[in-house]
């Protein structure tokens, strides 16, 4: 498995940042390149990249390039591997094909007809050329160097990369099929497509599919790029479940447990969880991600009267959870098929006795 040496990024940030890559920024770039070959993640398989008819060995090959990247972009698994418990959480593919209007087509894996989707990227970690008066500006407190996480298509990241100096080391692939969305992660430095976090770590059943709509205002919430990767991993976790404990996310991520639980209750400080002292169990705020309903003015509508917060039973929240349409918005159950109302029929008698 080959890995990307420093002094290769090293000559890239040089190229696209020029005087702004100084030795300070050459000895902050090392530190996090470090930081994020430390942080090691399960393959699934190596992939190749193909840019208007041509191929590289790397994504900053690409990037070097000029005149690459213009027209289009495929990501192939060299190989693929076999359908199975690998492939935990992801649909199997054999190649992506990205298009100059940000939409793909993801070809399955054993063939078929390729399935069309809208593509976006997201960054997870990176390097940001800064020089040290900008760090020590952000360090008293000014304005820090930063750049919006999402991005809208391959073109605008080969872009970004070039004229802001910035150097992925990872980046997720989001793709909105027309019945839910399926985020691939890519390791840059090493080449390789990764494996879901929670595969082999959480069963799949306690999954549960979101629509793309829904997702879309997840991610739209992530790539603002405010909120720490740990935190920004976790609520994506948190939003395709019913609810998990501190427990059970550390085992999905690893690492010390005081870590994830501070991240799920920033979380919960955010608006985007709820915490369930009962249980110590965080479950998914879906109506964060809601859009509030506006009157004439402009303002907010105001949340009709009566309702319990404690049950969560405002409009918003409902049209949300109708979003999820797999689980109670109140108790976080999973609804029986067949069930014709929104909530189970628990919560539907407490709501009507209240």
């Amino acid at each position: 498995m080959a890995v990307v040496p420093l002094p290769e990024l090293n000559k890239l940030a040089h190229d696209v940042a020029q005087e702004r890559h100084s030795s300070f920024s050459e000895r902050a770039l090392g530190r996090t390149y470090e930081e994020y070959l430390a942080r090691r993640r399960t393959p699934l398989a190596p992939f190749r990249l193909r840019a208007d008819g041509k191929e590289f060995a790397t994504f900053y090959d690409l990037v070097a390039d000029p005149k690459a990247g213009a027209d289009s972009m495929e990501v192939r698994l060299d190989p693929p591997p076999a359908a199975g418990a690998v492939w935990e959480f992801l649909r199997p593919f054999e190649k992506i094909v990205f298009a100059a209007d940000g939409s793909a087509d993801v070809h399955p894996l054993g063939g078929g007809a390729p399935i069309r989707v809208i593509a976006r990227f997201l960054l997870r970690e990176h390097y940001l050329a800064r020089t040290q008066a900008e760090e020590d500006r952000a360090a008293s407190g000014g304005p820090r160097v930063a750049l919006p996480t999402t991005i809208r298509s391959w073109q605008e990241g080969i872009l970004a990369c070039r004229s802001r100096g910035l150097i992925p080391f990872s980046v997720a692939i989001l793709l909105y099929f027309p019945e839910e969305r399926i985020a691939y992660e890519l390791d840059l430095v090493r080449s390789l497509l990764l494996a879901d976090l929670r595969a082999g770590r959480l069963a799949p059943p306690r999954r549960v599919p979101r629509t793309s709509r829904l997702s879309w205002k997840v991610d739209r919430a992530v790539g603002r790029g405010d909120m720490p990767l740990l935190a920004a991993r976790a609520l994506t976790v948190l939003v395709e479940s019913q609810g998990l404990t501190a427990v059970e996310m550390t085992h999905v991520f690893g690492g010390v447990r005081e870590t994830v639980d501070s991240a799920m209750q920033g979380l919960a400080d955010r608006g985007f969880a709820t915490y369930d002292r009962r249980t110590g169990t965080y479950r998914p705020k879906l109506d964060a991600f809601a859009p509030p309903v506006l009157v004439a003015d402009g303002t907010a509508a105001p949340t009709p009267g009566g309702s319990n917060p404690a049950l969560r039973t405002s409009v918003q929240e409902l049209i949300a959870a109708a979003d999820a349409r797999a689980s109670c918005p109140l108790c976080g159950d999973p609804l029986p098929p067949g069930t014709r109302g929104i909530l189970c029929a628990r919560c539907a008698a407490e709501v009507s006795a209240g």
